[in-house]
């Protein structure tokens, strides 16, 4: 590949000589010729192929590896030379266009011009032939990926002999003893040799000491692992979790470089012969996957808290793990099947046979799996009473859609092998169980990282509920997918062809959004966006604070910044990422109507937003009055205003209604303010004495000012009282309702001393019938009617309930 781009440079020239001047093609570079007849014939080939569908898939997918090479090299070519090219077109479009009235230009823009030209075409045309040839790769490996998924498909519906069918069972009987057999007369004669053991004897130090060092590792292995681990709890203190899980991989690595320390001293030998080699080889994956879901049987329930383990029986604990080393077991034995299968071309039928009691088995496993999970969950519902958390929640509901999964997995797999459908059982039961095992990894691996940030930032479990513990999580999903995809049909060339386009972009309205560009784009704008963010928390706790402007410029100041450093880092990330956004000017159009009229309140909102920031007729920190709604101005931003009133409730008002309403503000500019005290005497009090007493409380008052000096008002004759009023200038008027707090409770004080009455409301009730009231009725005695009268024969306690419930009142 590396040699092919290195020919890339050659190609532009060679295919600009060949498309204009075809005298030229005979002095192209005899390597260039090769590599362009070697595209030809193989794009040739490929139609063929394609065409008659008779090639297999390794062939198909032999065949996409080379077309693959080819789409590379193509897509390079077409991309290389866009900057020199826009170039030149805005050179020309500097020029203008040609006279279209026959007349001449000068002749120097003329051979400016053509020389452009020449130029241009020079680095066109191989990208024209480059963007074709890249059409036709593309297309030919769409094919042959439809094709292997269409045979894909097939396999997995077609329906073969039953292994239910006794007449199966001799033959594949038959076939083990043959595969058995063989094995073992390949390895008594590969002994019987003489170059073999003098091939033993050549390589007896190293043998030796692969043996005795894969037999110390599966001895001792356990052994250091717990000394490695007491040894990183010396060195880092506390970390119970942590170190507990270095220690378990600890124990599965070591075990299994044991294994394959024995597997290489075996194949050294020469003993096991062809046959036993390719078992041999498969015997570290095997101990692998062994290994591995032990280790997800013991860190499962290892790096749980002794709540959760005590509300799981111990031997639920053991049968759970019993089932996972089981479950590893199958799919060994499904490894070994497709083992034998390619070494002895296995029939159909004895395949049927082989795979069947695996399937069974592995949804028999599966069943019992789901059935131990619901047991634990009820015998951990009878022990919680307390209620889980929201991340505790979340995993219980996805357990619980994973176990119904694998039940029903467990049933129908079994079904669908005894009907003749091995191939879809396998396409199951074998998924399953990987998977199964895929999401306990990520599980595990998310309690890991946790308790790692929890015990580094100190957090200890809290950092279970903590964001970090979400957003470790997200991750570990997403890496995780492309996993699931394999171990569900998905093949290789699929991911990398996803990723290729990915990378490669596709366009929206014109224009192109590739991976890289939209990793630019990001990157750029949250540079921007912090230092953006950076500059606000300077100017607001550094600078701002140090001038003589006030707290609600400050607050413009800031929100102002922050809104233009985030415009201009979006417009730099922008053009950084190479996004042409003038295609979407037409775009842009039709949607500024639709916003004109959807989102008008918005936009008028925003707009009253920046009037608001910029003529600042309230400000951060007033005490304003919109509306009947009163209290201090808390945020200011485009769409709105937070006011936090005396019950300390946030109001957001929306900025429209502060520019087109009416508002009160109570502290503009400055914070000086009135306040006016009512108060009331009895009639027949001395004026002037009141007078003289209210001033007097006025101008003893610390929050009022002397100048202005506080005035007292006899404001007129009320219904009850003589009505007069405090007017008094404060420092403050934020304090206004404890100024005349304090001086009513002076008023009291003072009008008590001096002896001047404060009146309340007195009404005279007139009767015109009064004679009505004296009316008894029978049985009733003259003493009880003459309770409801005192003894100058006034009324006492008479109610206007009272006449109402009489019927032969007039009032």
């Amino acid at each position: 590949m590396p040699r092919l781009l290195r020919l890339l440079s050659a190609i532009l020239i060679a295919l600009c000589s060949l498309a204009f001047v075809p005298q030229a093609s005979a002095q192209l570079d005899e390597e260039v010729q090769a590599y362009l007849e070697q595209w030809r014939s193989t794009a040739d080939r490929a139609e063929d192929v394609i065409e008659a569908q008779r090639a297999s898939s390794n062939a198909f997918e032999s065949l996409r590896e080379q077309l693959s090479e080819y789409r590379e090299t193509f897509n390079n070519t077409r991309t290389q030379s866009t900057d020199r090219i826009k170039t030149l077109e805005n050179q020309l479009e500097v020029l203008g266009p040609r006279p279209e009235d026959g007349s001449e230009e000068p002749q120097d823009i003329a051979r400016l011009r053509q020389g452009l030209e020449d130029q241009l075409n020079e680095l066109r045309v191989p990208q024209i032939i480059a963007e074709q040839a890249y059409a036709r790769a593309d297309g030919l490996i769409r094919e042959i990926d439809r094709i292997i998924r269409e045979r894909q498909a097939d396999k997995l519906l077609s329906r073969g002999p039953s292994p239910l069918n006794p007449q199966y069972w001799p033959e594949a009987w038959r076939t083990m003893e043959q595969v058995t057999l063989a094995l073992v007369a390949e390895i008594s004669s590969n002994m019987g040799k003489s170059t073999v053991r003098e091939q033993i004897q050549d390589r007896a130090p190293v043998l030796i000491f692969l043996v005795v060092l894969g037999t110390i590792l599966l001895a001792r292995g356990k052994h250091w692992s717990e000394w490695l681990g007491e040894l990183l709890r010396k060195w880092g203190g506390r970390g119970h979790g942590v170190w507990e899980f270095v220690i378990s991989l600890f124990r599965i690595l070591l075990p299994w470089l044991g294994v394959l320390a024995l597997v290489v001293a075996i194949i050294l030998t020469e003993i096991p012969g062809i046959h036993g080699t390719l078992l041999l080889e498969q015997v570290p994956a095997w101990a692998a996957t062994l290994l591995y879901f032990n280790w997800i049987g013991r860190q499962a329930f290892a790096m749980r808290s002794d709540e959760e383990l005590e509300a799981i029986p111990t031997a639920r604990i053991w049968e759970i793990r019993l089932v996972v080393d089981m479950l590893a077991m199958m799919l060994v034995l499904f490894s070994l099947v497709k083992l034998i299968e390619q070494v002895e071309n296995l029939s159909d039928p004895t395949r049927a046979v082989l795979a069947f009691p695996i399937i069974l088995a592995s949804g028999l496993l599966l069943l019992r799996l789901n059935a131990i999970r619901s047991f634990a969950r009820e015998e951990r519902a009878t022990v919680d009473d307390g209620e889980d958390g929201p991340s505790r929640a979340g995993f219980t509901a996805f357990v619980e859609i994973v176990r119904r999964i694998l039940f029903i997995m467990g049933v129908v797999s079994p079904i669908l092998a005894a009907a003749g459908y091995t191939y879809a059982a396998e396409a199951i039961v074998l998924p399953a169980i990987k998977t199964l095992s895929l999401f306990a990894t990520m599980f595990i691996l998310q309690r890991f990282f946790t308790t790692l940030y929890g015990w580094i930032s100190g957090k200890g479990e809290a950092a279970s509920e903590s964001l970090f513990s979400v957003v470790i999580g997200f991750v570990l999903a997403v890496v995780s997918l492309p996993i699931l995809a394999l171990y569900w049909g998905a093949r290789t060339t699929d991911l990398t062809e996803l990723w290729a386009r990915v990378v490669g972009g596709f366009e929206i309205g014109g224009v192109t959004i590739s991976l890289s560009s939209f990793l630019a784009f990001a990157v750029v704008f949250v540079i921007g966006y912090s230092l953006t963010r950076l500059m606000q928390s300077g100017l607001k706790t550094s600078l701002l604070p140090k001038t003589k402007i006030d707290p609600g410029g400050q607050n413009a100041i800031v929100s102002g910044t922050g809104y233009i450093g985030i415009f201009l880092a979006a417009i730099v990330a922008i053009t950084i990422a190479g996004f042409d956004l003038s295609s979407l000017a037409i775009v842009a159009g039709a949607l500024s109507v639709g916003i004109g009229f959807g989102l008008q309140t918005i936009v008028s909102n925003f707009v009253s937003g920046i009037i608001l920031l910029i003529e600042r007729p309230i400000s951060k920190g007033d005490w304003i009055d919109v509306n009947g709604l009163m209290g201090y101005v808390r945020d200011i931003s485009v769409r709105s205003t937070r006011i936090e009133t005396f019950d300390r409730t946030d109001v957001i008002v929306p900025n429209s209604d502060l520019i087109s309403g009416t508002v009160t503000n109570y502290t503009r500019g400055n914070t000086v303010g009135r306040v006016i005290v009512p108060v009331g005497v009895a009639y027949g009090t001395d004026t002037r004495k009141v007078e003289k007493i209210l001033r007097e409380i006025g101008e003893a008052h610390p929050m009022v000012l002397l100048n202005p000096p506080p005035s007292v008002v006899f404001q007129g004759f009320g219904a009850d009282s003589l009505d007069f009023e405090i007017r008094a200038i404060l420092r403050d008027v934020n304090w206004v309702l404890s100024v005349k707090s304090d001086m009513n409770y002076e008023i009291a004080r003072r009008f008590a001393e001096e002896g001047i009455d404060i009146p309340f409301a007195q009404r005279d009730i007139w009767l015109r019938n009064p004679e009505a009231l004296t009316k008894q009725p029978d049985g009733v005695s003259r003493e009880a009617s003459d309770e409801t009268t005192s003894g100058s024969g006034r009324p006492v306690d008479m109610t206007a309930s009272d006449l109402d419930n009489d019927p032969d009142s007039d009032y």
